[in-house]
């Protein structure tokens, strides 16, 4: 009788080995966009309060004289400082996803750039090394991380926020690939990073700040676990399918399969999703369809009176528990709050959620708003998030539409005019950089794949 494959040795195989040329050329064109995108929201989150703490923590605990490439080379990008390489991914990652606008990866339901390049980053500034090797770490990490994702789940995502836990993995493997660990430490290093995988949905109940936390702690976890692996700390080598490793405890319908199924064919980077809306993915779909409704029928929100959004099982679960958001943050996990803005503003933004959730206007269409579970949506759900609304109005007419690609899907994407307008739109919201210090940014993460060796993206100020 055949044994099964070793999927967690076969994974970190992949991650240890591969090399830039095995890449297609759009794939690290899309990890370009995905940067550059990462980098906007990262900015973005300058002046948050979550992200203040955690970057004010992270400098504190940082040495007090750079005096060399572990000390103090890599940088805080709100604070436009550096530090240790495991202090600035904490503090980058913690920042990058407040604004509720970095990536997301459908079918695994995970965010990976703000787990990946707060850590690849901080280790390639760290070590002096080239944009075609930040690069390729951060693809690495993509591919881990989605198939991680993929493999625990959908009953994992009922109660676990999957960027914090499959997100510890995909960080050692961006670092141990930046690190040149060989497959056995890269395993060691999936070890040590699973043991730790940690996040749950409860804090959306409370409002509290634990999203960014889930984050930091991830990217900085897994960046530790390639560090030390790559000095001979050993790690569990079934930390993933093992009878007691991370799908035991934190899925009951894990897919061993979802690790090694078309690695190095398959490009999971190439899948990934940019987010329009400042706000859960799990409303965008319904968002866009709304915005269907009301561009094409030209409704304003006075004449609506219910609306009622058609959704998978995974939006009522993370979005249920939010039915009156006291904060920013959390009325962005409000399908009625979303849908209120989008109804009066047409987009779903910044601006819009921190100056109007909680205008009676907005607050009065968020309760006549409800969210139903539909077969069609639920089953293609999570490689295709359907949209469906239906608008009842005032007259007694009930419009409805329906969004097969949500704005920023891979075949509705966003361009790399956009990308920068978006990020831009980001820097300037928060006040994190300058109109042209973002432009320059942005033109050398663009051309990041010709630098000899990585050095701040921002200037110190």
């Amino acid at each position: 009788m055949p044994s099964l494959p070793h999927y967690s040795l076969e994974l970190a195989t992949f991650a240890s080995q591969l090399q830039l040329n095995d890449v297609p050329e759009s794939v690290i064109r899309r990890i370009e966009d995905l940067l550059v995108d990462w980098f906007g929201s990262a900015v973005g989150g300058k002046g948050a309060r979550p992200v203040e703490i955690m970057a004010q923590f992270a400098q504190s605990m940082g040495p007090l004289f750079a005096t060399n490439a572990i000390s103090g080379q890599s940088e805080i990008i709100v604070l436009r400082t550096s530090s240790s390489p495991y202090l600035a991914a904490l503090a980058n990652a913690a920042a990058s996803h407040v604004a509720e606008q970095d990536d997301v990866h459908n079918g695994s339901v995970f965010h990976p750039a703000t787990i990946v390049f707060p850590a690849a980053l901080a280790t390639a500034q760290a070590k002096g090394l080239s944009g075609e090797e930040l690069l390729l770490a951060s693809i690495v990490g993509y591919e881990v991380g989605i198939r991680v994702g993929e493999f625990l789940g959908r009953s994992h995502y009922k109660v676990f926020h999957t960027t914090g836990t499959a997100g510890t993995l995909a960080a050692a493997a961006a670092v141990g690939r930046l690190l040149q660990l060989n497959p056995e430490q890269m395993l060691h290093a999936f070890g040590s990073a699973g043991t730790q995988s940690a996040g749950l949905w409860e804090f959306l109940r409370d409002a509290a700040d634990s999203k960014q936390l889930h984050t930091a702690h991830a990217s900085a976890t897994g960046l530790m676990s390639a560090y030390i692996a790559a000095a001979g700390f050993t790690g569990a080598k079934h930390i993933l399918e093992g009878p007691q490793g991370l799908a035991a405890g934190m899925s009951s319908d894990a897919n061993p399969n979802k690790l090694i199924e078309g690695l190095g064919t398959r490009w999971c980077t190439a899948e990934t999703s940019f987010k329009y809306h400042a706000s859960c993915r799990h409303t965008h779909p319904a968002a866009d369809a709304l915005l269907k409704v009301l561009q094409e029928n030209h409704v304003q929100i006075e004449a609506i009176k219910t609306i009622e959004a058609l959704v998978h099982q995974g939006a009522i679960d993370v979005l249920g528990p939010v039915t009156n958001p006291s904060t920013v943050h959390q009325s962005k996990f409000s399908m009625g709050t979303v849908l209120a803005l989008i109804a009066q503003y047409h987009f779903a933004g910044l601006k819009e959620f921190a100056d109007h959730f909680q205008d009676e206007l907005i607050q009065d269409l968020r309760d006549r708003v409800v969210m139903t579970l539909d077969p069609e949506v639920d089953q293609a759900y999570p490689q295709r998030w359907i949209g469906k609304v239906k608008v009842y109005l005032q007259d007694g007419r009930c419009l409805e539409a329906r969004v097969d690609e949500p704005k920023g899907d891979p075949g509705n994407t966003l361009s790399r005019d956009e990308i920068t307008e978006k990020a831009q739109r980001l820097a300037a919201y928060s006040g994190g950089a300058s109109p042209t210090e973002m432009a320059s940014a942005i033109d050398r993460l663009f051309k990041i794949r010709s630098a000899k060796q990585l050095t701040s993206i921002l200037e110190s100020k």
